[in-house]
């Protein structure tokens, strides 16, 4: 008896010391990681020459620190807030759009049989391995020929079926049971039916898990948007920012602190879904 409770207190011992270190771990990942941020929150306190001659750094000198970039972002910014907004409504409409079209493609592969369905979906598959850097110069082509250039349409259009995001609501939907759709072919629900009312609920966690990915992508794209958008009042914010940094600095007190604004979208996008992205990162991951 002595020798089994011997070992009972060595395992409890044991999974202590793991849970232990793993918060250890985790609290010096987490603090990495949130050591850009801070030093980025400083840097919205001290004046743009300051962070010319000595860069982002930790230290925060209350002597020096004011609030002088806030008051400068709210009352002189000039376009700063055009382009926050444009960069707003185009992630928005991107992310809406992108799940719905993709979520829909990724339902036929999932639950649908049609001739040449596994060709169509490994060119998704090769679709995935090319780098964006390679269609870019064909596409910006394209769009030249169809008078889409300077136009919020050209940024939309291409990108609202995504290769990824296909794949991950495909391998989500495989795992959902057949039966729901002979059910609602049983009660009279049409396919379009199906999909949003039997469909659509159960994929919150996969949604969620993409949203978030997409709304990021969205909001930091910065090449293709700096290609096809000639006009400064249509710029996006990452364009916008980019257009503060010039040779003499007289812009970067309003960079950095628009930088940090900036931050505030991604932050509010994530803590409306981060209940469901562990689920559906992990679903999504197994299934299939």
């Amino acid at each position: 008896m002595k020798s089994i409770g011997t070992e009972e207190n060595k395992v409890r011992n044991g999974s202590r010391a793991a849970r232990i270190g793993l918060f250890v771990s985790f609290a010096i990942v987490s603090a990495l990681a949130l050591v850009p941020f801070w030093a980025m929150l400083v840097g919205t306190f001290q004046d743009g020459d300051m962070l010319i001659r000595h860069g982002l750094n930790l230290g925060l000198d209350p002597n020096a620190a004011h609030l002088n970039n806030y008051v400068m972002l709210f009352t002189d910014s000039g376009p700063y807030f055009r382009w926050f907004a444009n960069s707003l409504i185009l992630t928005a409409i991107q992310v809406a759009g992108t799940l719905l079209i993709s979520s829909f493609v990724a339902y036929g592969f999932a639950m649908y049989n049609f001739k040449f369905k596994s060709v169509m979906f490994i060119l998704v598959l090769v679709l995935m391995t090319i780098p964006f850097e390679m269609l870019m110069l064909p596409l910006y082509v394209q769009v030249n020929a169809m008078g889409m250039a300077d136009n919020y349409a050209a940024i939309l259009l291409p990108f609202l079926a995504q290769a990824s995001t296909i794949f991950f609501f495909r391998q989500f939907m495989i795992g959902l049971p057949q039966e729901i759709l002979e059910a609602g072919r049983v009660d009279g629900v049409t396919e379009f039916g199906i999909f949003f009312r039997l469909i659509m609920p159960l994929l919150k966690p996969a949604m969620a898990a993409m949203a978030i990915l997409n709304g990021m992508a969205s909001w930091n794209n910065f090449l293709w948007p700096l290609l096809v958008l000639r006009s400064p009042e249509k710029y996006t914010l990452p364009i916008g920012l980019n257009t503060l940094m010039t040779p003499y600095g007289n812009n970067y007190s309003l960079l950095i602190v628009g930088a940090f604004f900036s931050l505030i979208p991604i932050l509010l996008l994530f803590l409306a879904f981060q209940r469901f992205f562990i689920e559906g990162m992990t679903a999504g991951a197994v299934k299939g």
